[in-house]
C-alpha cells in the first residue's frame, strides 16, 4: 500500500486539477474510529454537533456514487437527518426542474457545470465561519459553489506495451493520426463524460472552436476504444487492452492500488514552458436555489466544510484536497506547484459549458462506444 499524506501549495494556480479504486481496510478502520471518538465527543456535548437534526436532505450527485456516498452516510449518522440522493444526476436536470426543485444539494466532478448552474440562478450563496479554508479563486464569487477536490488530465499508460517517451506528450500530438498504429491503440471516454467536457472547453479556451473541433475529430477517428467512464478506461490499459488512454491522474493513482495489472504509469502533458500546461478541474458542490430543505441544505454546508469532511469529500478517490491545510491521500499524486498548469480562471468553464455539450454532440462523440 502506497497511501501517505504529502501536500504542495496550490498558491498561484489559476486553474487547479481534480473518480473506483481498490478497497483500503486500513483507511476504514481508522476512518471508523475517527467516526466514534467523533461520536463519543457528541455525546458529551461538542458544541459543533449537528446531532438531533431531522427532516431530509435531498442531494443530486453527478459524481461517482462510489465516492459520493460515504460522504452522505457520515452526514446522516451525525445529524440525524435523512439523506435522499440521486446519483448520474446531469446540470441540466436541474434547470428542466426549475419552478419545480426538488433537490436541495448539487455535487459536481465539473465546475464548469456548478458555474453554469450558479450563472442560471440556479444555486445560492451561503456564508460560513470555514469559507476561508477554501480559497476564493476556487468558489463561486458569492459562495455559490465551492471547490473541495482537485485532478489533473493526462495519458495513462501500460509499461509492458509502451515507453514513457512513446506516449503522447501533448494534447496536440492526438491530431496525428500515427497514434492509432500503437499496439492495441488508445483509449477516451464518450463525449459526455463530465472529465471529457472540462477538457474539450479548456482546449476551446486555449485553441478557439474550430482547432478544438478537428481535435474532436481526429480523437473519434482514431481511439481504438471510447468508454463509458475513466474507470473502464483505466483497467482496460492495466489489462493491455490498449496502450494508452486519457483520464483524470487520479484514476493513475486508482490502478496502482489494484493487486494486479497495476504496471501502468502516468505523462502529464504540455509541461514544457512554452506550452499551455495540463488541463486541470475539480469536484465540488452548491446549494440548489428553492430547494425543499433549504435549511438543512445550509447544515451540510457548514458541516462538509469541516476539515474532517473535506477529507471524507475527498474520500477514496485520490484526488487532492483544494484546501492547503489538508495534505493529498496517494504518495504518487505529483504536488501540483510541481505541475505546469493551464492558464484558465475557474469560472471560465461555466462559459464554455453549454455550447462545448453541443459541439461534442454535433461532431458524434457520443454516439457510440467502442
Amino acid at each position: 500500500m502506497k497511501r501517505k499524506w504529502l501536500l504542495g501549495s496550490l498558491s498561484g494556480l489559476a486553474l487547479i486539477a481534480a473518480a473506483g479504486c481498490g478497497d483500503n481496510l486500513e483507511n476504514a478502520a481508522e476512518n471508523e474510529n475517527e467516526r466514534n471518538d467523533n461520536s463519543a465527543a457528541n455525546e458529551g456535548g461538542n458544541e459543533e454537533s449537528y446531532v438531533d437534526g431531522d427532516g431530509e436532505l435531498v442531494v443530486y450527485s453527478a459524481r461517482n456514487e462510489t465516492f459520493v456516498q460515504e460522504l452522505l452516510n457520515k452526514f446522516e449518522a451525525d445529524t440525524g437527518i435523512e439523506v435522499n440522493a440521486l446519483h448520474g444526476a446531469e446540470p441540466l436536470q436541474l434547470e428542466e426542474e426549475a419552478g419545480n426543485v426538488q433537490a436541495d444539494v448539487f455535487i459536481s466532478n465539473d465546475l464548469g457545470g456548478l458555474e453554469y448552474l450558479n450563472q442560471q440562478g440556479l444555486l445560492r450563496s451561503h456564508d460560513s465561519d470555514n469559507i476561508d479554508t477554501i480559497d476564493e479563486q476556487y468558489r463561486a464569487e458569492d459562495n455559490e459553489w465551492i471547490a473541495l477536490s482537485a485532478r489533473a488530465r493526462g495519458f495513462i499508460y501500460n509499461k509492458d506495451m509502451v515507453d514513457e517517451e512513446d506516449v503522447p506528450s501533448s494534447m496536440e500530438d492526438l491530431f496525428d493520426e500515427e497514434w492509432a498504429d500503437v499496439e492495441n491503440g488508445y483509449a477516451i471516454t464518450r463525449g459526455g463524460n463530465g472529465g471529457m467536457i472540462g477538457n474539450v472547453s479548456a482546449l476551446r479556451y486555449e485553441w478557439g472552436d474550430d482547432r478544438t473541433e478537428d481535435w474532436i475529430d481526429s480523437i473519434q477517428e482514431n481511439a481504438a476504444g471510447i468508454f463509458e467512464g475513466h474507470s473502464d478506461i483505466r483497467r482496460a490499459v492495466g489489462a493491455g487492452e490498449h496502450a494508452f488512454g486519457l483520464v483524470n491522474n487520479y484514476y493513475y493513482h486508482q490502478q496502482l492500488e489494484e493487486p494486479d495489472d497495476n504496471n501502468v504509469g502516468f505523462v502529464y502533458p504540455d509541461q514544457e514552458e512554452d506550452e499551455m500546461g495540463a488541463i486541470a478541474n475539480a469536484a465540488g458542490f452548491g446549494l440548489v436555489n428553492d430547494g425543499p430543505n433549504s435549511e438543512n441544505a445550509e447544515i451540510f454546508f457548514e458541516w462538509v466544510l469541516e476539515e474532517e469532511n473535506q477529507l471524507e469529500f475527498v474520500g477514496e478517490s485520490l484526488e487532492v484536497p483544494i484546501n492547503t491545510d489538508l495534505e493529498p491521500p496517494y504518495e504518487e499524486a505529483v504536488p501540483f506547484d510541481e505541475l505546469h498548469v493551464q492558464d484558465m480562471p475557474l469560472r471560465e468553464l461555466g462559459n464554455y459549458f453549454e455550447d462545448t455539450r453541443e459541439l461534442i454532440e454535433d461532431a458524434g462523440l457520443d454516439l457510440e462506444l467502442r
